[in-house]
C-alpha cells in the first residue's frame, strides 16, 4: 500500500475500532467478539507504530499514556461548575416550586415544566471538545479551579476522544465506579493485605486521582454525561441537551423524564428509589431541572447553587451495630463531648466506626449502654448518630456510661454545670475546669482564626505551626514572619506570603469580633455585639463589675458570670495583652447613620440577591437596630431570601412578621 492508503486504512481502522468501543461501553451492544475488537486495535497500533506521521492525540489507542505524572495540575473551569440545593421530601419541593414561580410571569409559570434524572454518588467531572477532539478534563475542585486529570478520563471507555461536533463543547457528567468492579478490587485488596475502599464513590475518586494513568485504566470506571455547560442555539430544554448527548456519542442513564407537576416529579422519585438497589452504580437521589433553557437564564443562580435545579436527597440509611466503647472528647470551652465507638458498619454508602452521642442527658435518654447493640444513622454529609438502643438485645453484660471525674486530656478536675438562660429549659453538661488544658488551647485556637476571618491559617496549619513551636496561642500568630513558614516542608514562598497577608489583613477587627474571638464560654457572636455596644471600648469592659455586666439587657447571670470569670482570671488576661502587645488592633465599630431601626430586631435566612447577609446586619446594625441570630416572639422582622431555612418556619408559628428583600430594602431606604 502507498501512503494514501496507508492513511485510509488507519481512519478506518479508527472508526470502526471506536464504533466497536461505543457499542460496547456505552450501547452495551457487543457487535463483534473480543477477538476481533483485539485484532482489529493491534492492526491499528502495528500501523500507527510504522507511519507515526499519521499519529492522532484522538485515536483510540492513545487512551492510556506511557509516563506517570509528577503531580496534577489546577486548571480553570470555562463554566463554574455549580452546586445544588438540597429537597428531603415532597414539601420541600413544593416550597422550591413556589419559591421559582414568584420569579417567573403567569405566562411562563404555565409553560414550567421539570426534567427528572438519577442524582449519580460519583465523581462529578467536566470535559472540554475543541474541533471535534476531547482536549481537557477537569475534576470539579471548588467550582472554579479543578484538577487536570485528562490522562486518567481518556481511560475511560465510555468517553468518546473524539466527536462529529466541531464547535466547543463542554460536557458534564459522573465518572463512577460500577459495584461489581469496586467489589472485585476490594476481594483484591483484601487477599493482599491493603486497605479497602469503603464505597464505590471513594473508588472512584480514588481511582481518578491517580498519578499512573495504567493504575486508573485498570480500574474501569465509567462515564454517564448528564449537562452540556455551554449555550448550543438549537437545543431549548435540558431534555434535549440528554438527547444530543446520546447522538454525540455519550452514555445517558436512561433513568429520566419529565413531568408537568410536583406530584409527577415525586411519583418519579419513588419508582427511581425501588430501583436503586438494582442499579450498577451508586446513587442516593434525583436531580430535578425546569427543563426549559430559556427559564434558567430568567432564574438565574444564587450563590454557588443554580434557582433552576435542586437535587432530592433519599432519607437517612440506618443500621444496627455493637457499641464497642464510649469515648470522651474535650471542646475548646472545656465541654467534654461522648462518642460512641462501634464496630465498623456500612451506612448511607461508607463505612463509619464513631458517631456522636451529643451530650450525658442524651445518653440518659437513650439508656444507650456499653455492649448494647444501637441503631445508627447516616444521611449524606450529615454526621452520624445513635439514634436507638435495641434494648430487647441486652444480655446483661452491658454497662452504664459514666462521665469521667478528671479530664482526660490534662487530668484537671471535671465540673458538672447545669446550661440554660432566662425561660429556656436547663441541661446537664461537664467541663474540664483547667483553663489552661491543651485541648481547649488547640480548640481555643481554631475558633479565633475563624472568628477573626483569618482563612488561610486552617486547623491543619495550626497543628503544624505548634508542632514546630512557631506558635503557643493564637496571638503568636500575629508576630510571624514570611520566613517562618516557608522553611517548612510543603510550605513554598507563595503559601507563606499567603498566610502572612491573610494574618496582616485581619489584624484590625471590631470590639465586638476581639470579644468572640476570644472563646468566653456561652458568649456568641451577637452577645459580642451588645457587649461591646454598651460598654464601647476593651478598657470599660476590663473594669466591669459582675454586677454591670449582669445589669445588660438579654445577658442572664449564668453568661454574666463567665464573662466577668473570663477576664478576671491572670492567664486570660495575660492573652489580651498579648493580643495587643502583637498588633492586634481594635478598631472603631461602624458610625451609626441613623436611629430609624432603634429597637427593632432582625433576623436574617436564605440568601440575598441585592447585598449579602453580613452586609445586610451591618446596615440594620448602622441605623440602630439589632440583627439576631435565633427567632423568638420578641424578633421584630425576619427577613426572607432565597433558600430559606427552618427559621421561616418558626416565624410563621410564633407570629412574627416577615419580610421579602424587596421590603426589607424599601424598609431601610425609607420608602
Amino acid at each position: 500500500m502507498d501512503l494514501k492508503e496507508i492513511k485510509k486504512r488507519i481512519e478506518s481502522l479508527r472508526l470502526q475500532v471506536d464504533d466497536l468501543r461505543y457499542r460496547y461501553h456505552v450501547l452495551n451492544d457487543p457487535k463483534v467478539t473480543d477477538e476481533v475488537y483485539e485484532n482489529l486495535t493491534q492492526e491499528l497500533i502495528k500501523l500507527e507504530n510504522q507511519f507515526p506521521q499519521f499519529m492522532s492525540a484522538d485515536s483510540p489507542t492513545q487512551r492510556v499514556g506511557g509516563k506517570a505524572l509528577d503531580k496534577f495540575v489546577k486548571v480553570p473551569h470555562p463554566t463554574p461548575m455549580l452546586s445544588l440545593n438540597n429537597a428531603f421530601s415532597k414539601e420541600d419541593l413544593e416550597a422550591w416550586e413556589k419559591r421559582i414561580s414568584k420569579l417567573l410571569s403567569e405566562k411562563e409559570q404555565r409553560q414550567l415544566d421539570y426534567f427528572c434524572e438519577v442524582k449519580f454518588d460519583g465523581l462529578s467531572i467536566s470535559l472540554e471538545y475543541e474541533n471535534g477532539s476531547f482536549v481537557r478534563g477537569s475534576t470539579r475542585g471548588d467550582g472554579l479551579i479543578g484538577e487536570d486529570v485528562t490522562q486518567n478520563l481518556k481511560t475511560i471507555q465510555s468517553i468518546p476522544l473524539r466527536i462529529k461536533d466541531k464547535r466547543r463543547i463542554e460536557v458534564r457528567g459522573e465518572c463512577v465506579m460500577p459495584k461489581k468492579v469496586w467489589e472485585k478490587i476490594n476481594k483484591q485488596f483484601e487477599k493482599e493485605g491493603k486497605p479497602t475502599f469503603a464505597n464505590p464513590r471513594n473508588a472512584a475518586a480514588g481511582s481518578l486521582r491517580q498519578l499512573d494513568p495504567k493504575i486508573a485504566a485498570a480500574r474501569k470506571l465509567d462515564f454517564f454525561a448528564w449537562d452540556i455547560a455551554n449555550d448550543l442555539d438549537e437545543l431549548k430544554t435540558h431534555q434535549s441537551e440528554h438527547q444530543y448527548l446520546t447522538t454525540l456519542g455519550f452514555k445517558v442513564d436512561s433513568h429520566q423524564d419529565t413531568a408537568q407537576t410536583i406530584d409527577k416529579v415525586f411519583l418519579f422519585i419513588e419508582q427511581l428509589e425501588k430501583a436503586r438497589d438494582g442499579l450498577s452504580f451508586g446513587m442516593d437521589g434525583a436531580v430535578v431541572t425546569v427543563n426549559s433553557l430559556m427559564l434558567h437564564r430568567n432564574l438565574g443562580i444564587i450563590g454557588k447553587a443554580p434557582r433552576y435545579s435542586i437535587a432530592y436527597k433519599y432519607p437517612a440509611e440506618q443500621a444496627v451495630t455493637k457499641l464497642k466503647n464510649i469515648q470522651v472528647n474535650v471542646g475548646r470551652t472545656g465541654a467534654l463531648t461522648p462518642l460512641a465507638i462501634f464496630e465498623p458498619t456500612l451506612v448511607a454508602g461508607s463505612t463509619i466506626s464513631k458517631a456522636t452521642l451529643h451530650n450525658m442527658d442524651q445518653i440518659e435518654r437513650l439508656d444507650v449502654r456499653i455492649g448494647d447493640s444501637v441503631v445508627i444513622q447516616k444521611a449524606g454529609d450529615v454526621i452520624p448518630e445513635v439514634v436507638e438502643a435495641l434494648v430487647k438485645l441486652r444480655t446483661g453484660i452491658e454497662k452504664k456510661f459514666k462521665m469521667p471525674t478528671s479530664c482526660p486530656v490534662c487530668q484537671g478536675k471535671v465540673e458538672k454545670r447545669e446550661i440554660g438562660e432566662k425561660g429556656v429549659s436547663h441541661s446537664t453538661a461537664y467541663f474540664c475546669s483547667n483553663p489552661k488544658c491543651p485541648a481547649k488551647n488547640r480548640r481555643g485556637m481554631q475558633h479565633f482564626v475563624n472568628a477573626f476571618g483569618i482563612m488561610a491559617v486552617g486547623p491543619k496549619i495550626l497543628d503544624r505551626f505548634k508542632e514546630d513551636g512557631l506558635i503557643s496561642d493564637a496571638a503568636d500568630l500575629f508576630v510571624l514572619e514570611k520566613e517562618d513558614i516557608e522553611g517548612l516542608e510543603r510550605f513554598g514562598e507563595k503559601s507563606a506570603d499567603n498566610i502572612i497577608a491573610s494574618i496582616k489583613e485581619h489584624s484590625k477587627v471590631t470590639l465586638a469580633k476581639f470579644i468572640y474571638g476570644l472563646g468566653i464560654l456561652h458568649v456568641g457572636e451577637q452577645t459580642s455585639e451588645d457587649i461591646a455596644e454598651h460598654f464601647g471600648s476593651l478598657q470599660k469592659l476590663l473594669a466591669a463589675s459582675h454586677e454591670q455586666i449582669n445589669g445588660l439587657e438579654n445577658i442572664g447571670p449564668v453568661i454574666a458570670k463567665s464573662i466577668y470569670d473570663y477576664f478576671q482570671t491572670k492567664e486570660n488576661k495575660l492573652y489580651v495583652q498579648k493580643l495587643l502587645d502583637n498588633g492586634v488592633k481594635i478598631t472603631a465599630a461602624p458610625k451609626k447613620l441613623s436611629n430609624k431601626l432603634a429597637g427593632k430586631t432582625f433576623v436574617i435566612t436564605g440568601s440575598l440577591d441585592s447585598m449579602s447577609r453580613d452586609e445586610a446586619k451591618r446596615k440594620i446594625k448602622a441605623m440602630g437596630g439589632k440583627a439576631g441570630e435565633s427567632v423568638s416572639k420578641q424578633t421584630s422582622y425576619v427577613v426572607v431570601g432565597a433558600e430559606p431555612g427552618s427559621k421561616f418556619e418558626k416565624a410563621e408559628k410564633l407570629g412574627v412578621k416577615i419580610l421579602d428583600e424587596k421590603q426589607f430594602i424599601e424598609l431601610i431606604n425609607g420608602k
